[in-house]
């Protein structure tokens, strides 16, 4: 059994969105002043590095990250390079994706270049690719991205169709060294109440 940690790592030089809450660790109560331990608290935005968009993200009336079913986040899945394309198109990928209904669909673009640096410019899915998953069943999609819509855009429709189709989405994943197949994907939420997103750490298991 091999695994593959997809997640980016958090640190303090974990791009974030441009003027989103940067990561950041403090030890609050040092071993040396409590005689034991070392207590340390986080402070970050749901949307840093590998996350879960929850609906209420960009639908006011869209369920919490604490109302959404955890099946989602675990089961079969299919990665597909698609790091040719600018816009993946339903004819790039459409024969590929037919043959895995019900699976979790993960993109590989690599359009993510610098690790520590937020893009400027990403690829994104066409509409009718998610017309084509959403008549598939798919529960779940993930991007190499930190969306799944253009970075300037406002109204989101990429986001919107895929709430409107019943698949939930994962962005920035880290699939520079998976290759193209199928895994198992356990990508779990923190138990976190009425929020709009969550970081995960996201695996990929190959048997």
């Amino acid at each position: 059994m091999k695994v593959y940690d997809i997640s980016r790592q958090l640190g303090e030089n974990t791009p974030t969105w441009p003027g989103d809450t940067p990561f950041s660790y403090t030890v609050n109560w040092s071993k040396q002043h409590t005689g034991s331990v070392n207590v340390g608290s986080v402070k970050m935005s749901v949307h840093t590095a590998t996350h879960v968009d929850s609906p209420f993200h960009f639908d006011e009336n869209g369920k919490r990250m604490d109302e959404l079913n955890l099946s989602i986040f675990m089961g079969p899945a299919f990665v597909v390079d698609v790091s040719s394309y600018e816009t993946v198109e339903l004819t790039h990928v459409e024969d590929i994706i037919t043959q895995h209904p019900t699976k979790r669909i993960l993109f590989k673009t690599n359009a993510w270049k610098k690790e520590e640096e937020f893009p400027t410019n990403i690829p994104t899915l066409s509409v009718d690719v998610v017309k084509l998953l959403g008549k598939m069943q798919t529960p779940l999609i993930g991007v190499d991205l930190p969306s799944v819509d253009d970075l300037d855009s406002k109204e989101l429709p990429i986001h919107h169709a895929l709430h409107q189709a019943n698949i939930s989405i994962l962005e920035g994943l880290d699939l520079r060294e998976v290759e193209e197949g199928e895994y198992e994907l356990i990508a779990l939420p923190l138990k976190l109440k009425r929020t709009d997103g969550s970081p995960v750490r996201a695996i990929l298991v190959k048997n």
